[in-house]
This record gives structure tokens, C-alpha cells and sequence, in this order.
């Protein structure tokens, strides 16, 4: 193998079809992820922090922040393998709507959906759009929306 070549797990952009489906493993949402990414973004609001404050909201319980969730919903995508070698960017968040909590102790799971496909020869690829729906352990949408990702043509 020369240093040019590599492994490539995922689907090249033309491997994509409209209508296609993916879908990711499982994670659970951990105390750890919170704070962790309470610290990395400096979102300390106490509705993520504060056990005994959160006590008093209308979830009656700490909740993981909404950007946490995407970062993880993303994560959760690559684990997939699709784009495992082949994504060249993530282009884009065309929309995204938080629908329900996500509690310390919740598992999640990404299905997603191909939206489109555009051929981009000048990038040597093209641009996918993924429709994507985070579903907790009850199987309840708690997230959902679109991405764009630019990902390489077969070589």
C-alpha cells in the first residue's frame, strides 16, 4: 500500500440512494458526558449541573445539554461506518428541532435517512443530505432534522 491509498470503510458518494437508511448503534447519555461537556463549552447552566435546582423544573431532573445530545447523534452517525474514510466535511445543519429531554441514564440511537444526493465534480464528490431522528430508549423522537455532508466519488 502506498502512503497515498487508505482504508476505506464507507460508501463512496456514489453508493448513496435517496431513501436509503442507516441506522446507528446505542449509547447511553452518562452524568460524566454532562459534565464533561459542561466544562468543554463552558455551559454550566444549571438545568444540566444542578441537581437539586433542576428538582424544582418541569422535568423534575437534571437534563443533558440539547448541543451534547447532537454532538452525540453525530458521533453516533460515524459510528455507523458509512462515512468511515469517504465524508469530507459536515457542510451544513440545514435544520434541527429539540423535541424532548434527554435524562442522565437515557440510551439514544440515530436512524437516518438519505434526503438527496448532488454530484459536486470539482470537489471529486458530492453532497449528501441525511435526514436524521434521535430516538431515546422508548423509541420517542427526542431530536431531529438535516445535515449536509460532502463526501468523495469512487476513486
Amino acid at each position: 500500500m502506498t502512503s497515498s491509498q487508505h482504508n476505506v470503510a464507507g460508501l463512496y458518494f456514489e453508493e448513496f440512494q435517496v431513501g436509503q437508511q442507516i441506522f446507528t448503534p446505542a449509547r447511553t447519555v452518562t452524568e460524566s458526558d454532562i459534565v464533561t461537556f459542561a466544562g468543554l463549552s463552558g455551559d454550566y447552566n444549571q438545568i444540566h449541573t444542578n441537581a437539586e435546582l433542576a428538582k424544582s423544573t418541569p422535568y423534575g431532573q437534571r437534563i443533558a445539554h440539547g448541543l451534547l445530545v447532537l454532538s452525540i447523534a453525530s458521533g453516533l452517525a460515524m459510528r455507523s461506518g458509512v462515512l468511515e474514510g469517504t465524508v469530507l466535511a459536515f457542510r451544513e445543519i440545514n435544520e434541527w428541532k429539540f423535541i424532548k429531554p434527554v435524562f442522565i441514564g437515557d440510551t439514544v440511537h440515530v436512524e437516518i435517512t438519505i434526503a438527496d444526493t448532488k454530484a459536486l465534480p470539482r470537489i471529486g464528490g458530492g453532497a449528501i443530505v441525511l435526514s436524521l431522528v434521535v430516538l431515546n430508549q422508548q423509541n420517542e423522537t427526542v431530536m431531529k432534522g438535516r445535515w449536509s455532508v460532502l463526501v468523495v466519488s469512487r476513486p
